[in-house]
């Protein structure tokens, strides 16, 4: 039972008098402060300054939020039973830890605490066995690029290492970039042994169709992908790739171009049914939205402030619950359920003095989100940590206020981690560019050097054929002279046939030339892009 503190019942005595749940973890000093005791799991904390004015309030504040909080860790549990990927949880978890420790309420911290720590620990196996499974991976890739003779097999063997790759979830970032480094340490081997097999071969229609073959079994490979945007950009550049690749075997050329056409057309098929779908679900969920909308401006003048609280509560958790809205409408329905919220809670916060420890709840949150934001800000896993980034954000701005002196460093603070972590991305991808023009450098300049190999040769056999028809000329006449005009006529027809092939040749490699000429020029980045793979983030 509370009672209430008076003029002639002095702080110290009003808490020894007072009786409430929760009371046990909590303890009240001289000067004021209300403490939070120390436990195994979390160290002592002032949660509260009580004082005679604002007791009362702010006892029965702290002793309401703690529900909230436990209803935050009930949200987090049901996500962690439904989800298989524990991993994808590791943030959200991260986050409602720091949160746990600087929320201000009256409550058994402890339970929640152990249940967070439960949690770490399984993610810390999960993570453990994730970098088992890449290590195997890695090693398998370096026995390939060791001992491989069987060049088709084994580049599919690598790529399905690599998807093997992509489908392991999330490791610490020192270990993953050693094992990644490894891993493209063993391509790099492999392919340069491939490559190097190949300008052996010295057959161009050979090469050609390897080269093909590696464009559709890349088509292949992504037909059924869901990285819709992504997708669509590598398939263009296949397309791309594949106009520039030179001619092969005609029967090979006409089955693997079907086959090609075939994963493209499978995957724009699959595209175009998806976001047909989506355009249906998200007009049911507009519908359902509205419905919600209706609800809470019927709602906002309540005055009735717990019953109406829990209401937008359920409200907003049925909301969360829905999918998107097309994007046209989804400004104008958030923009009405805003409006709706805003004036009912600015109505009760000009009613309900707990505002202070509502905004000392934000600042939790807040802080939580950027902690995380630090915590990330470092990664190289450039495409999930963006999306965590932008979520960190979402989540962000659907926070509420924080006390005013927090208001301005907290957010310096969170928007310096983020333009961290993008800056660092945009210098990948500046070094990335350069890796792809010294690649065509060196293509260049091994396809130069050929060329002048092949004229060359074409010019000694043009020196060659000279030589053979004034030898015609000038036979002397004898027993033997038919048997060697016949002999020279010979040798003069192979040598012209070789002269033919040459000139053929030399042509060829000059186009080859200026093609990759035109490449180095400014304003051909996409031709490079387009014959030269990128390397992956």
């Amino acid at each position: 039972m509370i009672n209430e503190v008076t003029q002639s019942t002095p702080l110290k005595g009003w808490w020894e008098t007072t009786e409430f749940p929760g009371k046990s973890f909590c303890d009240l000093r001289e000067d004021g402060e209300l403490v939070l005791k120390k436990t195994e799991t979390f160290p002592e904390r002032i949660i509260a300054v009580l004082n005679p004015d604002n007791a009362d309030a702010a006892l029965k504040a702290l002793l309401e939020k703690f529900p909230e909080v436990e209803a935050k860790l009930r949200e987090l549990e049901q996500e962690w039973d439904s989800t298989p990927d524990k991993l994808k949880l590791m943030g959200k978890v991260s986050r409602l830890r720091d949160y746990l420790l600087h929320t201000n309420a009256i409550g058994d911290f402890d339970q929640l605490h152990r249940k967070i720590i439960s949690w770490e620990a399984r993610l810390e196996e999960l993570v453990e066995q994730n970098y088992r499974t890449r290590l195997e991976l890695v090693e398998k890739a370096e026995q390939l690029a060791a001992n491989s003779e069987s060049w088709k097999e084994d580049t599919q063997k690598l790529k399905e290492l690599g998807d093997q790759w992509k489908a392991i979830g999330f490791i610490d970032k020192h270990r993953n970039d050693d094992l990644w480094n490894r891993l493209e340490n063993a391509r790099n081997k492999f392919f340069e042994r491939k490559r190097q097999h190949q300008e052996e071969q010295e057959k161009e229609l050979l090469r050609n169709l390897d080269l093909k073959m590696e464009i559709v079994e890349k088509a292949e490979g992504l037909a059924e992908s869901e990285n819709w945007k992504e997708v669509t950009e590598i398939f263009r550049q296949l397309m791309d790739q594949w106009k520039s690749v030179g001619r092969t075997i005609h029967e090979k050329n006409e089955e693997l171009w079907n086959r090609f056409i075939l994963a493209k057309n499978r995957f724009y098929e699959r595209k175009r049914i998806h976001f047909e779908s989506i355009q249906a679900e998200q007009e049911e969920n507009y519908i359902h939205k509205l419905a919600l909308v209706e609800q809470a401006e019927a709602l906002k003048d309540s005055r009735d402030w717990n019953k109406t609280s829990q209401a937008f509560a359920e409200i907003m958790d049925s909301w969360k619950s829905i999918g998107k809205v097309p994007l046209e409408k989804a400004d104008e329905l958030w923009a009405r359920m805003n409006a709706a919220k805003e004036i009912f809670f600015t109505n009760k916060r000009q009613h309900l003095e707990s505002v202070r420890v509502s905004q000392e709840d934000n600042y939790a949150q807040k802080f939580a989100l950027l902690k995380r934001a630090e915590a990330i800000k470092n990664s190289s896993n450039w495409r999930e940590t963006t999306e965590e980034m932008n979520e960190l954000l979402t989540e962000w701005k659907k926070i509420g206020p924080v006390p005013r002196e927090h208001m301005q460093t907290l957010w310096e603070q969170f928007l310096a981690a983020r333009k961290h972590f993008f800056n660092r991305k945009d210098d990948d991808r500046e070094k990335r560019k350069q890796f792809v023009e010294k690649q065509i450098q060196n293509k260049y300049s091994k396809t130069r050097s050929f060329l002048e190999q092949l004229e060359q040769e074409l010019q000694e056999e043009r020196t060659r054929l000279e030589d053979f028809r004034n030898a015609l000329e000038n036979v002397t006449p004898g027993n033997k002279e038919e048997e060697l005009r016949t002999h020279l006529e010979k040798l003069i027809a192979q040598t012209e046939h070789k002269i033919r092939h040459k000139e053929e040749k030399v042509a060829d490699v000059r186009k080859q030339v200026a093609d990759l000429e035109k490449m180095n020029r400014p304003g051909n980045k996409e031709e490079e892009a387009a014959v030269i793979p990128q390397p992956e983030a």
